[in-house]
C-alpha cells in the first residue's frame, strides 16, 4: 500500500509499504478518506521531542472507509461495510483498527466523506457545555470545529456571539445561525462589545476553540459569574497561563472538553452519525480543500496558513 512517513520537520514522503494485517479483535480497513487535524501541526513543524521518521500514515486519525478484513473474534462487522473508524495511521491506502472503534455509516451517508474524529469531537463538547434555551453562549474561533458548534448552540435556542480573526469565519457564523458576530482584533474592544450586548453580564458558556493563550485569556474575562469557560482549543505547543483571581472571583467552572476513553468517543461518533444522518447539521460545506495523498504536506500548510477560504482539508485515496 502508499503510505505517507514523516522523514523531518515539514518532509514527507509517500512510500510503498507492507500492508497491515489484522490481529484478534481487529478490522482492516481500505481507506476513502482522512480529515487532516490541526493537532497534526506541532509533529510538522519539528519539536525537540519529534523523532523521525514516523510510522507509515502515522498522525491520521480522522479516517473513514471501508472493511477489508477481518481479525479473529470480530462478529459486528462485515467485510464491505463502510465505516468511520478511530484509528492512528490513515495517512495510508489501509489502516487497523479494534472492532469496537469502528462505526457502520448509514446508506443516508453514502459517497459523503465522514471524518468521524472531530465530528464526534464536536458532538462531545456539545454534551460537556451543557448549553440550554435561552443562554448567551460565546464561541471563540469559528473553524470546523466551531461552526458546527454555533450550528448546535443555535439550534438548542441559545443566543451565539462568535467571535473569530477572518471575515470568511465570520461570514460563515453567520450562515450557522450566530447572532453577533465579533472580529477577533482588539482585546479590550472585544470585551466591551461583549459586555455591551449582555447588558454586563457576560456569557453563560463560553467555548474557547482556538487553542492559543490570547484567546484562553478572552474566553475568561467574557465568562459570567458562576458560568462555564470550556477548553475545545488544543493547547500543545507549550503551557499555559490563567488569571486565577478572575476565575475565582467570577467561581468560573473550567471544562476541558478533550476526551481520553474510547467509549465516549464511540458515543459521540454515534451522536454525529444521527445528527448528519438525519440532516439536523450538514457539515459538507465545511470541507473546503481536497488533496490526494502525494500533496499531504500542502495540506499540511493550508492548515497551519488557513488561506481565505480554508476550513477544513480531506485527503482523499
Amino acid at each position: 500500500m502508499r503510505a505517507a512517513i514523516l522523514t523531518g520537520p515539514g518532509q514527507i514522503e509517500v512510500r510503498q509499504v507492507a500492508r497491515p494485517e489484522p490481529g484478534p479483535g481487529q478490522v482492516r480497513l481500505r481507506l476513502e478518506g482522512c480529515g487532516v487535524c490541526a493537532s497534526n501541526l506541532t509533529p510538522w513543524a519539528g519539536p525537540e521531542w519529534m523523532q523521525y521518521p514516523t510510522e507509515p500514515g502515522a498522525l491520521g486519525h480522522e479516517a473513514w472507509g471501508f472493511v477489508d478484513a477481518l481479525g479473529e473474534g470480530v462478529e459486528n462487522l462485515s467485510i464491505g461495510d463502510r465505516v468511520a473508524a478511530l484509528s492512528y495511521r490513515s495517512y495510508a491506502e489501509y489502516d487497523l483498527a479494534d472492532a469496537g472503534a469502528v462505526m457502520r455509516l448509514p446508506e443516508a451517508l453514502a459517497g459523503q466523506p465522514f471524518p468521524g474524529e472531530p465530528l464526534g469531537c464536536a458532538m462531545n463538547i456539545f454534551r460537556r457545555s451543557e448549553i440550554e434555551d435561552g443562554q448567551t453562549i460565546a464561541i471563540i474561533g469559528i473553524g470546523f470545529l466551531g461552526a458546527i458548534l454555533t450550528k448546535l448552540a443555535t439550534d438548542a435556542g441559545a443566543r451565539v456571539i462568535a467571535i473569530s480573526r477572518r471575515p470568511f469565519s465570520l461570514d460563515l457564523a453567520r450562515r450557522m445561525g450566530a447572532a453577533e458576530t465579533i472580529p477577533m482584533d482588539d482585546h479590550n474592544g472585544i470585551i466591551g462589545k461583549v459586555k455591551e450586548l449582555t447588558g454586563g453580564m457576560f456569557c453563560d458558556r463560553v467555548i474557547e476553540a482556538v487553542g492559543k493563550q490570547w484567546p484562553l485569556d478572552l474566553a475568561g474575562e467574557l465568562t459570567r459569574e458562576r458560568g462555564k469557560l470550556i477548553v475545545a482549543g488544543y493547547h500543545q505547543d507549550g503551557p499555559r497561563q490563567v488569571n486565577m483571581w478572575l476565575w475565582n472571583w467570577r467561581g468560573i467552572d473550567v471544562i476541558n472538553a478533550h476526551e481520553r476513553d474510547p467509549n465516549i468517543y464511540m458515543q459521540g461518533l454515534r451522536e454525529a452519525v444521527g445528527a448528519i444522518s438525519s440532516g439536523r447539521i450538514d457539515p459538507s460545506s465545511l470541507y473546503t480543500h481536497t488533496y490526494p495523498l502525494d500533496r499531504l504536506g500542502e495540506a499540511l500548510n493550508a492548515t497551519r496558513d488557513r488561506p481565505d477560504g480554508f476550513l477544513k482539508a480531506l485527503v482523499t485515496y
